[in-house]
């Protein structure tokens, strides 16, 4: 099993969100899965230029290390994003990645993998960003797990940390569990039919300008 983690904070894991994504892969470790951190803070992740090339072939045509992210997605079983509370929602880092990600939530590609949320803040409004978070992978098509997130009481330090680390491995945890029993999710199965809906109807409405996405269905509408 791999677990694939994406750090949105510009610290990378040196920050306060590092620390608790620590906690969080050693409940994934703990069950046997193998993991890889991808930090933005060393990779090269440009804002979408609305060029539309990628609805032409699928592929961004943004010389950076987006391409690469996206196949690590595609490949991996279950994900990990993580990023702190900024003006009360991810980084810009992070944010720039899910824009890119407008081809795979096109086309759910990600349909079968689960995934977990990380978030710090300064002052709270933890809630928030994680529920961003979790609807950005309902819309890939994957289900969310949860998440954890927590203020902070200092530089990588948080109030109550025996149970917040607790809870952060517990969370690991039950990110492999949910892949291995391959868990259903009512509400979020439900949330997907809708968003499948609003998807394929606007495809079908940009099918001349967007031939990757209507082949795309086609083709998975058709198994």
């Amino acid at each position: 099993m791999k677990i694939l983690a994406i750090m949105g904070s510009p610290r990378g894991m040196q920050g306060n969100t590092g620390r608790l994504l620590e906690e969080v892969l050693a409940g994934v470790e703990s069950f046997g899965a193998e993991t890889e951190i991808l930090s933005l803070k060393t990779l090269d992740v440009q804002p979408c230029v609305a060029c539309d090339v990628c609805h032409k072939t699928g592929v961004c045509n943004i010389n950076d290390d987006y391409e690469f992210i996206k196949d690590k997605l595609l490949a991996c079983d279950g994900f990990i994003l993580a990023s702190p509370n900024y003006i009360f929602s991810v980084t810009a880092q992070m944010k720039a990645l899910f824009d890119r990600c407008n081809g795979l939530i096109h086309c759910m590609a990600l349909e079968g993998k689960y995934a977990a949320m990380v978030e710090t803040s300064g002052g709270g409004e933890d809630d928030e960003v994680i529920s961003y978070m979790s609807r950005f992978v309902n819309t890939l098509g994957a289900c969310s797990v949860g998440g954890v997130g927590s203020a902070i009481a200092g530089v990588r330090t948080f109030p109550d940390e025996e149970n917040l680390y607790a809870k952060a491995r517990d969370l690991g945890q039950e990110l492999c569990q949910s892949i291995k029993d391959k868990r259903v999710n009512l509400e979020q199965d439900a949330f997907r039919e809708n968003f499948k809906s609003r998807m394929t109807g606007l495809v079908d409405i940009m099918q001349e300008y967007w031939p990757f996405e209507r082949e795309y269905w086609q083709k998975k509408l058709s198994r």
